[in-house]
């Protein structure tokens, strides 16, 4: 988005070294940049849905610096998974599909089928996410069934919005297959948790509104599933969820979007189309069929990791030659944080072989491999990379919203000028810092070592939320210079 934008808005602005890379790029690399204005959502909007997912986030780190125990032990109880929903939907789901009513007008050159859906969207998950996380410490799974189908009709909301959306697209690519998969994904990931949270319930009442025909109709489906979720084990099937939703939603979008993001940022463009199709075309298979080996506890579950792991090396391989071809050599932090995040896909994909691998004993080892496995995969790869972008978004949105009209009329400032480069510096190497101390507090089972790194972590987050407010204060105090005319400083440009 940014590339499109003008370095500064004086009348006659310095052309930077970049700008002049851009300006002589050949017109196929050139193709590659859109101009986000004539489909750029309300501001609003998608900031409601960062602003609350930023929230949640600090929430989530300020919860593991006073319970470090969460992590330095066994993941499935109700406290972990309370955590693991705030992180998941408070944070992750928040910001993702905030950014979705954003990039996916940008990316595609279409139009938001509804903002007006959005909002009511908007409202639905935020109840579903504070009802749900609150039940979940709790333990009660009959409330967690009631915020989830709140949360549920949110997402409908989400999938029904974007598909209508997707309809619009002018040209199908492999970044619209991409987001059109995912959305089948997080739809399935919910009817499943759902499922899963009914089969933990008891249906023994056949008195007062029970006895009415709906209500007595819907608490014998419930029966019917309960008694079906019964014949699968509750660790494997909580299991086979999660991989819904962190492979089938977010990594899936991680990838698609990311083939029209980065060259996008970076002046450049997919080398090769089949190899960017084959990699979302495998990841589909693999989660597909892990899905159903997970929840069977199935041996073949390896042999789909496999296939995981081939489709993400073959997107690494595509990022790395689109990189290699790129006209605009230096990357931001905004990219270097979601470059790192990609990057981390190779323990995570290692770590996913191991413990698929058949046989492998379930003891206090394992189970903190396993911890590790949804730590690195959720906070190291999927939050990383949403950090990276929101750097590349919420500037954009702001800079939009406040500047845009006055370009022709003022000097304004460029984009990098809403924010701190020091404070990601800072953002960046504390929270890969944090990372690693973390893992390591996970592996030794260490309280103390897991609560220094959360401090670090927490570290991060606020410098992220201070460089956040940097950009949100233009919104009340834009820094607009008015023009100075040469007639009326005697000059004449030359």
């Amino acid at each position: 988005m940014e590339v499109s934008l003008p370095i500064s808005a004086t009348v006659k602005p310095v052309e930077s070294r970049e700008s002049k890379v851009e300006r002589q790029a050949p017109s196929k690399a050139r193709a590659s940049t859109l101009d986000p204005r004539p489909s750029t959502t309300s501001l609003r909007l998608p900031l409601a849905f960062m602003l609350a997912g930023l929230g949640s986030l600090l929430l989530g780190v300020l919860w593991l610096v006073a319970q470090p125990s969460l992590l330095a032990s066994y993941h499935y109880n109700q406290y972990v998974i309370a955590l693991t929903h705030l992180f998941v939907l408070g944070f992750l789901a928040s910001i993702v599909m905030g950014a979705m009513y954003q990039l996916v007008p940008v990316a595609l050159e279409t139009k938001l089928y509804s903002e007006r859906l959005a909002c009511w969207q908007f409202a639905f998950h935020l109840v579903g996410v504070i009802g749900m996380v609150g039940m979940f410490w709790r333990w009660d799974l009959k409330q967690v069934g009631h915020f989830g189908t709140v949360l549920t009709v949110g997402v409908g909301l989400f999938v029904f919005n974007l598909a209508q959306t997707l309809r619009r697209v002018p040209q199908w690519n492999v970044t619209a297959a991409a987001i059109t998969a995912a959305l089948g994904w997080i739809s399935l990931t919910v009817i499943a948790g759902l499922s899963i949270a009914a089969g933990k319930c008891t249906y023994e009442s056949t008195s007062g509104l029970v006895t009415v025909g709906g209500i007595r109709t819907l608490v014998s489906g419930l029966r019917s599933l309960a008694g079906f979720m019964a014949h699968f084990d509750a660790l494997s099937a909580m299991h086979a969820h999660a991989h819904l939703g962190g492979v089938g939603f977010f990594t899936l979008l991680l990838v698609g979007v990311s083939y029209k993001l980065i060259p996008m940022f970076t002046l450049s463009e997919v080398q090769s189309r089949r190899r960017a199709a084959l990699s979302v075309a495998l990841l589909n298979l693999g989660l597909a069929g892990s899905f159903v080996t997970i929840l069977l506890q199935s041996r073949w579950k390896l042999a789909f990791a496999l296939v995981v792991l081939a489709a993400l090396t073959i997107y690494g391989w595509e990022l790395a030659a689109i990189l290699r071809a790129r006209k605009r050599r230096s990357l931001d932090w905004g990219l270097r944080y979601f470059l790192t995040a990609v990057a981390l896909l190779i323990p995570v994909s290692l770590l996913s072989v191991v413990l698929c691998w058949p046989g492998l004993p379930l003891n206090p080892f394992t189970g903190q491999l396993e911890n590790l496995y949804g730590f690195l995969g959720l906070v190291g790869v999927m939050a990383f990379a949403i950090i990276g972008m929101l750097y590349k978004i919420i500037p954009f949105l702001i800079w939009f919203g406040v500047y845009s009209q006055h370009i022709g009329r003022a000097t304004v400032p460029a984009l990098a000028d809403l924010y701190s480069p020091r404070l990601q510096l800072v953002g960046y190497w504390s929270f890969l810092v944090g990372l690693a101390a973390i893992s390591v507090g996970i592996l030794r089972e260490s309280e103390s070592v897991v609560r220094m790194g959360s401090w670090l972590y927490t570290t991060s987050v606020v410098v992220l939320l201070i460089n956040v407010g940097k950009i949100l204060s233009h919104v009340t105090r834009p820094k607009i210079t008015p023009l100075i005319s040469p007639v009326l400083t005697g000059t004449v440009s030359p």
